[in-house]
């Protein structure tokens, strides 16, 4: 069937940011047929990073969030389904079926239903006073909770949990995290790197409770406290827990598309099923620098795939563009801002350069001498000089990358 022809349905199944920037690209690109953008929440789609900071701290309001504006979906002809879930997805007869019955047809698919919190499944975890963080009225729930709070305590010390704990200081809470590794954001990021965000959350009175976890939530009707598994009961009234999300591919499990930590698709952002794409928080996308598998839930992974691949939806044969964008996240605590370029599951060095005790520092995360990743905290001139060493397949000398007087351009 010829594409771009007014007969074709593209339908995308979570007005996410990553679906929403495909409905747009569509249009973009010259797309002429039916466009059918499907979300659960009634909010038309929005951006999630300030859910954990500024929104989340009441400095910036609702209408800073949303990826367009109100009457952009009718003016391009896209028909925004808010407050509609899903329910089924039938390949063989390219249908979705819709809670209630409906069913809509589709020439091509995108899944860009994202990822939901992990819960907890332990004594008292469906206490009152015990909050996850994903939507906007999450975050609404969560600002005022923290307001009302005489001590917050946070489960886990990813990239969530350390954003919220950073946040509730700022709004004015005591607040306490209690995380499995030695520093906060160990998986990620190493005991080096982490650790200068321990000693930040230090600095800011937020009392770290590290290497150890949970076992129960600690209350009557409503939380009190947690019980960590080495024994001491840590105090607080609100528990907020970030220990991770899943991908949000029952879909794709249902309708027996191939899945590994989240919707398999290649390159292009296709399935097993050539007339279905995933992007965004629930596909699992082979990366060609890294020859690996990488499923991402960060901002930039979203925003860029979504667009990739409503181009290939619109190429006959679903490969004008291969996704090799490099994996970009960013984070703000305190008054600490980084960004982070590449992709580091496990490395044999790490180099720092600059002052990291001031915060002003870059890292990179090497092994066998290639840079697999870098960070730019608090200096905002050097992305491009690290994307380079990212992308580029020299054996670099550590001593070179350490040593700030020498241009990371002159490292290669």
């Amino acid at each position: 069937m010829a594409m771009n022809q007014t007969d074709q349905t593209f339908v995308i199944v979570g007005a996410s940011l990553a679906g929403a920037k495909a409905a747009e690209t569509l249009r973009v690109e010259g797309f002429e047929g039916r466009v059918v953008l499907i979300g659960e929440e009634a909010e038309r789609p929005y951006e999630r990073p300030m859910l954990s900071k500024e929104y989340l701290r009441g400095e910036k309001p609702a209408g800073k969030l949303y990826v367009h504006n109100e009457g952009f979906y009718a003016d391009n002809e896209i028909e925004l389904l808010t407050g509609t879930r899903a329910e089924s997805l039938d390949p063989g007869a390219h249908e979705v079926t819709l809670a209630g019955g409906d069913r809509v047809p589709y020439s091509r698919l995108l899944l860009s239903t994202g990822a939901t919190p992990r819960r907890l499944s332990l004594p008292g975890a469906d206490l009152a006073g015990v909050l996850y963080l994903r939507e906007m009225g999450d975050s609404d729930a969560l600002r005022a909770a923290i307001t009302a709070a005489s001590r917050v305590v946070v489960v886990g010390a990813g990239w969530i949990g350390s954003e919220v704990a950073a946040s509730a200081r700022q709004l004015g809470a005591e607040v306490a995290v209690v995380a499995p590794g030695a520093v906060p954001l160990e998986r990620i990021l190493g005991p080096e790197v982490g650790g200068v965000y321990r000693d930040l959350h230090q600095e800011h009175g937020v009392a770290l409770h590290l290497s150890t976890q949970i076992e129960a939530i600690l209350g009557n009707g409503s939380a009190q406290g947690v019980r960590t598994t080495d024994g001491p009961v840590v105090k607080g009234d609100l528990v907020v827990v970030g220990v991770g999300a899943s991908p949000r591919d029952e879909l794709a499990r249902e309708a027996g598309l191939t899945l590994e930590n989240g919707i398999v698709v290649d390159q292009f952002l296709r399935t097993s099923d050539p007339d279905v794409f995933a992007a965004g928080d629930v596909a699992a996308t082979w990366n060609t620098l890294y020859n690996r598998r990488i499923r991402l839930e960060h901002w930039a992974n979203a925003h860029n795939q979504g667009q990739v691949a409503a181009r290939n939806m619109l190429d006959p044969a679903g490969r004008a563009a291969a996704y090799d964008k490099l994996p970009y996240f960013y984070s703000d605590q305190y008054d600490l801002g980084m960004e982070y370029n590449g992709f580091a599951a496990d490395w044999d060095r790490v180099v720092l350069r600059g002052d990291p005790a001031g915060g002003e520092f870059l890292a990179f995360w090497l092994k066998d001498g290639h840079v697999l990743a870098g960070m730019n905290a608090n200096v905002w001139d050097q992305g491009d000089g690290i994307k380079a060493l990212v992308r580029g397949d020299a054996t670099v000398s550590a001593e070179a990358l350490a040593d700030p007087s020498i241009p990371l351009t002159d490292i290669l």
